[in-house]
């Protein structure tokens, strides 16, 4: 497939613009202006439409493949939540109207839906109060972590580490640091979970906090979170919910209930909504009642009056962390969810994620290696270490999966199982898809055995097959020369 530059022709034109109606020439110095016209491609409408309708072509998408992307949660955007997205008196809000002398009253339906998704993310996880404001999942980590360090100040404590499993993801040692926290790591134990008598070990009164992902990373949701809670609780340390993987336990277990002080939550995960491409996200932070008081500015209250404001006057705040009052309508998206699916069907997601999982797993275990051989909950792990025996590492099976029409799921990744793939189906894929995606796994493992060298031209239907990755990360170029065509 050709590049858009190399399809220009000169003299072929596709839009034409407007004459300018401004002197800008007048207004802006000659030094600030170009000498030389753009290096534009010379293309037809056609040309245009045909083109980025073939790039759309190649992308995959949950709408048209299977996602089963590991951690990140690919789960299926319903269109009723785009539609409540899109609706006119949200869409067209201005997000400074409610600055406006007396402008609140024009927006009383979006404030409305931001105090009652705080106050329902609040019964989902057992926190006294939430921010909606965070704008990613690494950013509510952050936010997380500055509450924390607010809440030992005040109470004089010194506190220079923060504790994280080695199974965790990497933004939680990567938060912490830049909030001023020293990392201490923990392995994991035989069954998967964080080894608890590791813990204690480091467990000092100069601990701040553990960081930790339950269900985490390998799947693996560790039943002695309660008791680790409150060896954390010993040293007045607090505990953080890394809410990555909520979906596995939505509706079932209340991290607050189970002894953490501090949520984020992924709404572009665990609540339906668009994710990827670097955005849009939304990582709202709970907290328990001791940490209410250092939540960001702006609050949304609701007066006695039933008047819903935002609330600046907060003296012990950690201040703004994101401008205005979060993505909002990444939160809309996430407040229809919610409405659309009720209690119980928020409850029966996480049901069908788990389900889903390990329908996968014994599928798939009698060709891969499994990274640990237990129920799993909305995620299974395993290791293609056999088939690298044969030549054939996980990178190669990915590649194939992409030659089946199928989003490969994550490999090396967590980086304590060797040749990690970890995949992910989420609820909302049927039995059948489910199918195709084991027997397609199985048809790789097959292969293995049979002919690994073939997999060396995997995958055979995409414009460039095998990108030297790390070269393209570290030496990107995006610019098109001519003389290069």
């Amino acid at each position: 497939m050709k590049l858009i530059f190399e399809q220009s022709v000169p003299g072929r034109q596709g839009f034409r613009f407007p004459d300018s109606d401004v002197g800008v020439k007048a207004a802006v110095a000659p030094k600030y202006l170009r000498q030389a016209a753009l290096a534009w491609p010379e293309v037809s409408e056609l040309d245009v439409v045909r083109h980025f309708t073939r790039l759309s072509q190649l992308n995959f998408s949950v709408d048209a493949n299977i996602y089963p992307l590991g951690s990140c949660t690919m789960k299926y955007n319903p269109k009723f939540t785009e539609k409540a997205a899109a609706m006119p008196g949200f869409a067209d809000l201005h997000p400074l109207l409610p600055q406006l002398k007396g402008g609140e009253r024009y927006v009383q339906g979006a404030l409305e839906v931001l105090y009652d998704t705080q106050r329902w993310l609040g019964e989902i996880t057992g926190m006294k109060a939430f921010t909606l404001q965070p704008l990613a999942g690494a950013h509510g980590e952050l936010t997380g972590i500055m509450l924390m360090a607010a809440y030992h100040k005040a109470q004089g404590n010194r506190k220079k580490y923060i504790i994280v499993p080695d199974s965790a993801h990497g933004t939680n040692p990567a938060s912490a640091a830049v909030a001023g926290y020293q990392i201490i790591s923990v392995p994991s134990d035989r069954k998967g979970g964080m080894d608890i008598d590791k813990l204690r070990a480091v467990l000092t009164d100069e601990v701040a906090g553990l960081m930790m992902t339950c269900p985490d990373t390998h799947g693996v949701f560790n039943s002695r979170i309660a008791e680790i809670a409150q060896l954390v609780h010993s040293v007045d340390g607090l505990m953080y919910y890394d809410g990555a993987n909520l979906n596995a336990t939505l509706g079932r277990c209340r991290p607050g209930d189970v002894g953490f002080d501090v949520v984020h939550l992924n709404l572009h995960k665990t609540f339906g909504t668009p994710h990827g491409g670097g955005g849009p996200g939304s990582g709202p932070v709970g907290v328990t009642g001791k940490l209410a008081k250092f939540l960001p500015v702006s609050r949304v209250v609701k007066r006695p009056d039933g008047v819903y404001a935002l609330d600046y006057d907060q003296p012990d705040s950690i201040g703004y962390i994101a401008s205005f009052y979060g993505n909002f309508g990444i939160i809309l998206r996430a407040y229809a969810y919610m409405l659309m699916l009720g209690g119980d069907g928020l409850k029966a997601t996480s049901d069908h994620a788990v389900l889903n999982a390990n329908y996968l797993m014994h599928r798939l275990k009698k060709h891969y290696q499994i990274a640990f051989d237990r129920i799993c909950m909305h995620e299974c792990l395993f290791s293609a270490a056999k088939q690298a025996e044969a030549g054939v590492h996980a990178i190669d099976i990915a590649k194939f999966l992409i030659d089946q029409g199928i989003h490969p799921p994550t490999v090396y990744f967590p980086l304590t199982v060797k040749e990690a793939v970890m995949i992910e189906p989420t609820e909302t894929e049927s039995r059948q898809t489910l199918d195709l995606f084991a027997e397609a796994m199985i048809r790789a493992d097959a292969l293995a055995k049979a002919d690994p060298d073939a997999f060396h031209a995997f995958p055979r239907t995409m414009p460039i097959s095998r990108p030297d990755e790390t070269k393209a990360a570290r030496d990107m170029n995006v610019n098109f020369f001519a003389s290069r065509a």
